[in-house]
């Protein structure tokens, strides 16, 4: 984006001195595991142009969480892997909280399970969707009862929280229902504690945002899945997503940002570095 925040709104930043930090030099932030990255990459970057300025703050409490913090007006910025929902509007207006949604980034939610599993390289929607439907909930325990061909062996689940718009995104995409997941697998908002619940069982399977994979893709291996349409396996990548590939779990991702908040210097240059070339 060519335009920056600070000249759309023809605000300069104002420079304080000393390091405490006054409520309007903190840019504070919370919301998707997802987009965490990305905003933590920038906030690292802002507080080193700006030492002794601003200070910000990334929380991780998931998509849901996040709005939630931002509706009641507690924070700037909510990061979220999914669009902002009805509810979540109606939310924010009844506080008098406008916004402005910007996406940010384009993801390919990946698949995973472990290097030590060699009986999977290529899945499909439907075998996907038999392992984590409601139905298969303290039924499907075993890799056979997906697939014949697999072997009998423990089948391990984690994933994230209900509070995640990756879970939101993922239930859609596989179950066709938003939030129609089994319960009976390990979750957590904190895509880390996935990471290494899939990278120390051999048994396991798991899914959350790709670079969360590239990070750690060492200890993880990615599972291609099965374009519905052209039969191909499609590895995730930015690049496949892109290319409209790897269906049906790309997704962009979006930063929401408080619109009276973006009169504070402090969350206007961050945007505009965020936004920057």
């Amino acid at each position: 984006m060519d335009r920056s925040f600070a000249s759309l709104l023809l605000l300069t930043p104002l420079l304080l001195p000393g390091t405490a930090f006054a409520a309007g030099d903190t840019v504070r932030i919370d919301g998707s595991s997802t987009v965490y990255p990305i905003t933590e990459a920038v906030a690292e970057e802002f507080q080193i142009e700006h030492r002794g300025t601003y200070r910000v703050t990334v929380g991780i409490s998931g998509t849901g969480g996040g709005f939630k913090k931002f509706c009641r007006g507690d924070i700037d910025i909510a990061d979220a892997s999914r669009p902002i929902k009805a509810s979540e509007r109606e939310a924010c207006a009844a506080n008098g909280i406008a916004y402005i949604e910007l996406p940010v980034a384009l993801d390919a939610l990946a698949v995973v399970v472990n290097p030590a599993n060699d009986w999977i390289s290529c899945t499909t929607i439907e075998q996907l969707r038999t392992i984590w439907e409601p139905a298969a909930q303290e039924k499907i325990l075993r890799w056979n009862q997906v697939d014949p061909a697999w072997p009998d062996r423990p089948l391990r689940l984690f994933g994230p929280g209900t509070d995640s718009g990756t879970y939101d995104y993922f239930t859609e995409a596989v179950i066709g229902e938003e939030g129609a997941s089994r319960g009976d697998y390990t979750a957590s908002e904190d895509d880390n504690v996935l990471v290494q619940g899939v990278a120390n069982d051999e048994g396991a399977l798991g899914f959350f945002g790709f670079a969360y994979y590239v990070e750690n893709r060492d200890k993880l291996k990615a599972v291609a899945i099965r374009n519905p349409e052209t039969g191909e396996c499609v590895e995730p990548s930015i690049e496949n997503a892109k290319s409209g590939l790897y269906q049906p779990l790309s997704r962009p991702l979006f930063v929401y940002v408080n619109a009276e908040a973006l009169d504070r210097p402090a969350v206007a240059a961050f945007m505009d570095m965020y936004l920057g070339p």
